[in-house]
């Protein structure tokens, strides 16, 4: 995946801290224990089991809490007995000193992929609509090829009360915009757009905007079904009523990532 085209979720990135802090690496380690049987990847949440760094589930605002994303770890190799430094913990390990490498701040800002569900890989796309708002993780396992987890934020978990994320912003690197021109169907769940390259994919959760004098206007308006062009001609897509007259030229604008922070609660440190 050669960025910014964003083909499948990689788990969850740190890039700063809230209030535009930086993230200058710091992390914290945790043991892991002697033989535990659960792989971990680079971007997949820890949370602790008896003094002990496990694996977590979806962090959610009132179960499932975390201490942070784990970013490797080393050991003392059984086979070579040498220090082994790892992108992943690959699980049965039987070394007394496995050590997990946790970014644990709790006020982290991740860099995350949306996925269309929660366990699947296929890339959606976050909605203007969705910053400020909840949305819930994904539930998909790391890849041995490359060590990293496969996390991501569904796009149709948006809204989700006890969702353990809270958008914070789309990530413009890699937005994906295609025109086209409007033929009817302003304010209804219907939209005809005409002129939009063949094999276009539009995924649930695309914004649609007029482009005006140059400008993006919002509708309002944002896709609730994945779509596929297969003409230059008209193609009909499933979308929520817009709050904007729909005219002219229009432009569907594709937000395959977001940034996300964990939501009070569903951190550790955060829970009384």
């Amino acid at each position: 995946m050669a960025y910014p085209t964003v083909s499948a979720p990689y788990g969850f990135e740190p890039v700063n801290l809230i209030g535009g802090q930086v993230f200058a690496g710091s992390t914290r380690n945790y043991p892991i224990a002697y033989n535990y049987g659960t792989a971990i990847y680079t971007g997949d949440f820890v949370t602790l089991s008896s003094g002990y760094a496990v694996i977590a589930t979806t962090p959610t605002s009132t179960t499932n809490t975390t201490v942070g994303v784990f970013m490797g770890c080393y050991f003392t190799s059984p086979t070579t007995k040498q220090r082994l430094f790892s992108q992943f913990y690959p699980a049965n390990v039987t070394a007394g000193d496995i050590t997990a490498i946790v970014a644990d701040d709790p006020d982290t800002v991740f860099k995350a992929a949306v996925t269309a569900a929660a366990g699947s890989a296929t890339i959606a796309s976050a909605s203007s609509l969705l910053v400020g708002q909840n949305m819930a993780g994904n539930t998909l396992t790391g890849l041995v090829a490359s060590g990293n987890g496969r996390g991501a934020v569904v796009a149709a978990s948006a809204n989700t009360a006890s969702a353990g994320f809270r958008v914070l912003g789309l990530v413009p690197d890699s937005q994906v915009s295609t025109g086209g021109t409007y033929v009817s169907g302003t304010g209804t769940t219907s939209l005809v757009v005409s002129g939009l390259p063949v094999g276009t994919v539009l995924p649930i959760g695309t914004d649609v905007f007029n482009v005006v004098n140059g400008q993006l206007q919002f509708t309002g308006s944002i896709l609730t079904a994945a779509s596929t062009v297969t003409t230059t001609g008209s193609t009909t897509l499933t979308v929520t009523a817009s709050t904007v007259t729909v005219a002219g030229t229009v432009a569907l604008v594709q937000s395959p990532e977001v940034l996300v922070k964990l939501n009070f609660g569903a951190h550790r440190y955060y829970v009384a």
